[in-house]
């Protein structure tokens, strides 16, 4: 009878990971294809070899880009070598990436950037915070931006309990920032198996030196993170739910939740046009190709606008869509006066003039 009882609770074991394999599936839109939708004047940014996962532009026009992301479970084509960050100028006639040098006595050698969010302070100075995972772990470096020399100057990094699997921020004050954790475990057979049974148990965390704390949670997966112009809502991405959250914001920084907006792709980064406030979203058509990745079958790419985010009924337009021929992974899209950049996992970036 022992023996029966075992067999019996095996198979409906097998049984439920079958089911949520499928699911899984599903989920993920392992067979999804795109129709392509291309700007006329887009080139690729030479220098982007290996990645150019999260952009932010200052209201100058200049454009820091993250790259060189190792990520458990994604292709990575230079392992040996540190994460860097770009700095373009979008408003030369033929911007390029150059990379930053960064001193201080920062760790460079183990430095894997994610998610980055910029800050201007009241005097002018420009702040960039930049999820960083070295050795597996996950900090927030904060960089000083010096643009006469195109420099960052090391200043501090944050460490918390707290901040574990951490993919994006978005700062709204000094040392003030909403944090997406995108993973409960950071065992890596332990994340696919929270995957595949779809738990929803990753959240947000505002982090100030005062006080850190959960302000929002039940996500699958949360992703990008960025706020209104106004600084009232806060957007954020739920990529295995394929939708995003908007939340409105608490003078105690906690999040009330407002509306779920359903795109029925996987969604990755948030940025907001800073002329009209609509969110630009990086999405993944077919990620399954990004975990099973195949140069002759590459993901594609796929960048959304969200307009009228705040109204009873927003609406849904397609910037640019790509079957992996050009870009491959998109993971972030920004603009600025009618141009955009648009960001990949781990390929290269596209300059676009709409």
């Amino acid at each position: 009878m022992g023996r029966l009882v075992v067999l019996a609770l095996l198979g409906a074991a097998v049984a439920l990971v079958g089911e949520r394999l499928v699911a899984f599936r599903e989920r993920v839109a392992a067979s999804r294809e795109v129709e392509p939708v291309e700007p006329q004047n887009c080139r690729l940014v030479e220098g982007l070899e290996h990645g150019s996962e999260d952009v932010d532009i200052l209201p100058s026009g200049l454009a820091f880009i993250s790259s060189g992301l190792k990520y458990p479970g994604m292709p990575n084509f230079a392992p040996d070598e540190p994460g860097r960050i770009f700095l373009m100028d979008l408003n030369e006639q033929n911007p390029k990436a150059q990379a930053l040098d960064i001193s201080g006595g920062f760790d460079r050698e183990s430095f894997n950037p994610h998610g980055i969010s910029t800050f201007i302070d009241k005097d002018r100075t420009v702040y960039l915070y930049v999820v960083n995972h070295p050795h597996a772990q996950s900090t927030v470096e904060i960089f000083k931006f010096e643009e006469e020399q195109r420099s960052l100057v090391y200043l501090k990094t944050i460490r918390h309990e707290l901040l574990k699997s951490v993919n994006d921020i978005v700062v709204l004050g000094p040392e003030q920032f909403y944090a997406t954790r995108d993973h409960y475990f950071t065992n890596f057979f332990l994340v696919l198996l929270e995957m595949i049974l779809n738990l929803p148990w990753t959240h947000v965390l505002f982090y100030s030196p005062r006080e850190v704390k959960v302000v929002a949670e039940g996500f699958h997966s949360a992703n990008g993170i960025t706020v209104s112009l106004d600084q009232k809502y806060v957007y954020i991405a739920d990529v295995m739910a394929k939708n995003i959250h908007i939340m409105e914001k608490r003078d105690n920084w906690d999040l009330t939740p407002l509306k779920v907006l359903p795109l029925g792709t996987l969604v990755d980064n948030l940025t907001v046009d800073p002329a009209t406030g609509d969110i630009l979203a990086g999405c993944h058509p077919n990620p399954m190709k990004l975990l099973l990745y195949n140069p002759e079958d590459p993901p594609g790419s796929e960048v959304l606008c969200i307009h009228d985010v705040l109204s009873e009924q927003p609406r849904v337009s397609t910037v640019y869509t790509n079957n992996g021929s050009v870009l491959q992974g998109t993971s972030v899209a920004s603009v600025y006066k009618g141009k955009i950049l648009i960001g990949t996992v781990f390929h290269r970036a596209l300059y676009c003039e709409l």
